[in-house]
């Protein structure tokens, strides 16, 4: 039985009390944060929303969305998790929400309640509408938790819906094959309204899903692209083509799948200038291909399943190290840390193993993650102190890859943003 909210508390307070209120870290369904949305009187009829699902790549299309709508009016987002405030979660046209804002949400939420059981993350999500409509923005960007079928996310009926791809994460929750997942996440489409979708073999199960109900179903490849040009990229969708330079840090198909959600709402392609600005700000995004230069270069990633590693491992084959590429990696005990080794392993000339476990439940410990993976490393009792090492063994040319887990870039990168 939780206790009273904390209505004259902080951020943190009101966080700690929410972590009370539900039995379970995540319960799947939309009945309860559905009906505490009615009671709330949210989301309102005001507005345009966007929800983007998919295995990898969310936050960064999220991020590239926001940019190229801020032209056309106010934009608020809403993202998970957060590196190192909560306020990161809710940014209302590019920035985090202040405490005082945050608080009001809590509150309104808390008045609409009752004795409805909320887990941490509907609550966060009811707070997120509700700062929405309060700030009557003209557009909603909101990022799926989990899946998207019954992740709470999905209460709202968003006039466009973008599926970044289909890979194998959470498969305790949303099924251990392709098919299985791709079900789930098509769960965010709406009957005749634009559904985008960036996988290039996007499951059969995806596609029926989208004939079943109606949905306006555009997949990469077919309907809009993003292709190698003389001078660069060429983006089309329909009549609509923009060409572009590549942006360091931006995936094509991230960019491709952000423009054609632009489009879809507003009905036009941003300018040439708009879209580069939009690259710089998604290249700037903390933990996302994150490169701090100097006589050893950093680079944080908060890649965290197979794909994502493997995208990684890739990119760093392509862009050899002048020196040494040493490997900090943490992880979550439920992830497929084998894989992801193996991907590492092609391009590590040693690994930095980090523990997780005094940093939450599903976190592992340096150790068990050698064991699990049976390569040489050194074991650490932190990220920080993992990175640490990695710097004292560093030369010149060198570069160290801090990746596996949000956990791991946000305890080793510091110092933390004010």
């Amino acid at each position: 039985m939780s206790t009273a909210a904390p209505l004259e508390g902080s951020v943190d307070d009101w966080l700690a009390w929410q972590l009370t209120l539900h039995a379970s870290e995540m319960e799947l369904g939309l009945d309860r944060v559905a009906e505490v949305a009615r009671r709330l009187g949210v989301p309102s009829g005001h507005g345009q929303r966007v929800i983007v699902a998919g295995t990898n790549g969310k936050g960064s299309c999220v991020t590239l969305i926001e940019n190229l709508l801020a032209e056309h009016g106010r934009v608020g987002t809403y993202t998970s998790p957060h590196l190192w405030r909560y306020n990161e979660r809710f940014r209302l046209d590019g920035e985090p929400v202040s405490d005082a804002r945050l608080l009001s949400a809590f509150r309104a939420v808390e008045a609409a309640r009752g004795d409805t059981g909320l887990t941490f993350f509907e609550y966060g999500t009811l707070a997120a509408l509700w700062l929405f409509d309060d700030q009557a923005v003209d557009f909603a960007v909101l990022e799926v938790g989990l899946g998207g079928r019954l992740d709470a996310v999905n209460i709202v009926d968003a006039d466009v819906a973008l599926i970044t791809n289909i890979g194998l994460d959470h498969i305790d929750w949303l099924g251990d094959d392709r098919e299985s997942i791709g079900h789930e996440k098509a769960g965010v489409m709406r009957t005749e309204r634009p559904a985008l979708c960036c996988d290039r073999q996007p499951p059969a199960s995806l596609i029926a899903h989208a004939q079943s109900i109606g949905a306006r179903l555009e997949c990469i490849g077919d309907a809009f692209d993003i292709e190698a040009d003389v001078d660069g990229w060429r983006f089309f969708r329909g009549p609509h083509t923009r060409r572009l330079h590549p942006t360091s840090g931006v995936l094509a198909d991230n960019l491709a799948g952000a423009l054609a959600a632009v489009d879809a709402l507003t009905g036009a392609l941003p300018e040439a200038q708009s879209i580069e600005k939009a690259c710089c700000a998604q290249a700037r995004l903390p933990g996302r291909r994150e490169r701090v230069d100097g006589e050893v270069a950093i680079i944080y990633d908060v890649a965290h399943n197979a794909e994502a590693v493997a995208v990684l491992a890739d990119e760093l084959a392509e862009q050899p190290a002048a020196g040494c590429t040493h490997i900090v990696l943490g992880m979550l005990a439920d992830k497929p840390v084998e894989t992801v080794v193996s991907h590492l392993e092609k391009v590590a000339d040693r690994f930095y193993f980090a523990g997780l476990d005094t940093l939450g439940s599903r976190g592992l410990a340096a150790r068990d993650l050698a064991a699990r993976v049976g390569v040489e490393g050194g074991c650490f009792d932190s990220p920080a102190a993992a990175l640490a090492a990695a710097c004292h063994a560093s030369q010149v040319g060198d570069r160290i890859v801090v990746c596996g887990s949000f956990l791991t870039v946000a305890h080793a990168r510091r110092p933390m943003p004010s």
